[in-house]
């Protein structure tokens, strides 16, 4: 088995090993991942933090040891904090650093990738937090582009959205919206819901294809064209400038 990191501040992960091929995720900085299978130009990887499994491009990331990879498995989460920072290596070369990238090794505003040393000296998150914090950094977002299979600041879609404030509040979501209704305790009304529940809703067919976080007073924060904050009742999302429903309720989740 070969292990890899990512050293690149955002890399698309592919569905198949082909420039054009539809991206359905991102790999951020300092995310390690085990290499399924190695073609010419492409790798193909599954992500140790949810298990998602994609193409990457042979340039976009660095191999490294079976030993080094244990080692990362077994350190301490340590996310970056700010919206957009840099880390900075010996040769004074730097590495844009995304809000909820991994720093492996940190300590002391030092990480490393590698075999390379870094600074980072913005503020970074190593705790978990109280649910009461999931809506404050959920808001982080807010007015972030709708983009298919993003997650960064730069461009997100739903449910790379709630697994990265999930993440930054110290706990794991799987990828999909579909497979993220798999976690949790089902909530049978709104009304036993609380700010930082999770909430899915389905189309026509009965699939799972959309999630948002759960605010009081019946609001609720999703990426849908932006990151957005939107009404919520029996029936489903109420678009505040539209006046109309835009989503079917499925299921409310309790998580945490």
């Amino acid at each position: 088995m070969n292990y890899g990191i990512c050293n690149l501040s955002i890399v698309p992960l592919r569905i198949d090993p082909d420039d054009t091929s539809e991206m359905i995720s991102q790999v951020l900085f300092g995310d390690y991942f085990k290499i399924l299978e190695i073609r010419k130009h492409w790798s193909k990887i599954r992500l140790t933090f949810d298990k998602y499994e994609g193409w990457v491009d042979h340039k976009q990331y660095q191999e490294i040891s079976e030993e080094t990879f244990n080692n990362i498995v077994k350190e301490p989460t340590v996310l970056a904090g700010e919206l957009i920072d840099f880390a900075t290596d010996e040769n004074h070369h730097f590495s844009t650093v995304i809000l909820g990238s991994n720093l492996p090794f940190y300590s002391n505003q030092k990480l490393q990738i590698n075999q390379s040393n870094f600074i980072y000296e913005g503020c970074v998150y190593s705790k978990k937090k109280a649910k009461e914090n999931i809506v404050k950094f959920a808001q982080k977002y807010l007015n972030t582009p709708y983009l298919w299979g993003g997650k960064t600041p730069f461009g997100i879609d739903c449910s790379g959205f709630t697994q990265m404030v999930y993440k930054l509040c110290g706990y794991k979501l799987l990828r999909e919206a579909s497979q993220q209704a798999t976690q949790g305790e089902v909530l049978s009304f709104i009304e036993e819901s609380e700010p930082g529940d999770l909430a899915f809703f389905d189309n026509n067919e009965g699939i799972i294809t959309h999630v948002g976080i759960i605010m009081k007073d019946n609001y609720i924060i999703h990426a849908y064209g932006k990151v957005r904050i939107d009404r919520i009742d029996h029936s489903g999302i109420f678009n505040i400038d539209t006046k109309r429903h835009t989503h079917k309720l499925r299921v409310i989740k309790k998580i945490i």
